[in-house]
């Protein structure tokens, strides 16, 4: 396997070479913008690192990597349109860049873009990727509805949560570690392994996002301070504090939750207080690291060289220093 850095490289090259400036610009151009406003390049580098890893040729996994990549970026477009967040990645977003109207058709488009790049593959191939992301996407559809529908709702288990979590952040994960094995030509029984590894890895991921919600540097995090409390979402954070706080304490947090204050900054130094409390921070924490062991176990089986398991032990442990 070669560095991260020329993992990524290799990758930022091969989406600038596919997204030239062009015509109507006012399509073309927010697409550029959010594609190219940085991110960590998770799915993509995970695809190319396992397809290399695998015996693959990495270089014929980038479509791939890409259109997985473009997919990121589009829901998180209609997502940030969705829960009207001002910030993504320490930038505006697209809807307050431009407008809404122009930020739905950009989205649009993107995922047009990446039903394109899967094109080149041979057919079983074809077929197979496409399935693949096809049912990946729509898995995270159902996951944002849920996350959509639980800000409404007065209970959700923690079961449920974790489930959306699951649809809505870890199967696309999941669907780029399993799509560079299958590109590499890797047999069943490892496909299957790196689905499970992607899976618990983002399931970790999304609760850490939970906790640097509430408890990270806007700074470094790249996102609005308290925003999922803003929008009254019911994170492992929440539904961890109402399990554990003493019963006043969690009528205190449910009415909270119920309300969108014109100022919202007093709500969201309240609900950190109560989180505090309850041990919802160290609860969160636990809770990543027990995904990320698990991650790691499932990473283990997929037989890889020792030299490029560590390899991927390493970018995995990585991310998770988030939380410091």
């Amino acid at each position: 396997m070669q560095s991260e850095e020329s993992y990524r490289d290799t990758f930022n090259a091969y989406l600038a070479e596919q997204f030239p400036e062009r015509e109507p610009g006012q399509l073309y151009a927010p697409m550029r913008y959010i594609l190219g406003s940085g991110g960590k390049r998770l799915r993509p580098l995970l695809l190319l690192m396992v397809a290399d890893a695998l015996g693959g040729n990495f270089e014929q996994a980038l479509p791939a990597a890409l259109a997985f990549e473009i997919f990121h970026n589009f829901s998180l477009v209609h997502d940030d349109i969705m829960d009207a967040a001002p910030l993504r990645r320490g930038r505006e977003t697209i809807h307050e860049k431009w407008d809404a109207n122009t930020a739905i058709l950009s989205g649009d488009a993107m995922l047009i873009r990446s039903y394109q790049l899967f094109a080149g593959y041979d057919p079983p191939l074809y077929k197979s990727l496409v399935e693949l992301f096809s049912q990946t996407a729509l898995e995270v559809c159902e996951g944002q509805q849920y996350d959509i529908d639980f800000a409404t709702r007065e209970t959700v288990g923690m079961p449920e949560y974790l489930h959306m979590i699951r649809c809505k952040t870890a199967v696309l994960l999941a669907a780029c570690v399993k799509a560079g094995a299958m590109i590499a030509g890797a047999r069943e029984a490892v496909q299957r392994a790196g689905y499970e590894f992607g899976i618990h890895l983002g399931q970790a991921f999304q609760l850490q996002d939970d906790y640097l919600d509430a408890f990270g540097d806007p700074g470094t995090f790249g996102k609005q301070a308290g925003g999922d409390i803003i929008e009254n979402k019911k994170t492992f954070l929440y539904l961890a504090s109402l399990e554990h706080l003493e019963p006043d304490a969690g009528r205190e947090l449910e009415h909270l939750y119920s309300v969108r204050p014109a100022d919202s900054h007093e709500k969201i130094e309240r609900v950190k207080e109560l989180f505090g409390q309850a041990g919802a921070g160290e609860m969160a924490k636990e809770a990543v690291e027990q995904y990320t062991h698990e991650a790691f176990e499932s990473l283990r089986q997929m037989g890889l060289g020792s030299d490029d398991l560590s390899q991927l032990l390493a970018f995995g442990k990585a991310l998770m220093h988030r939380m410091a």
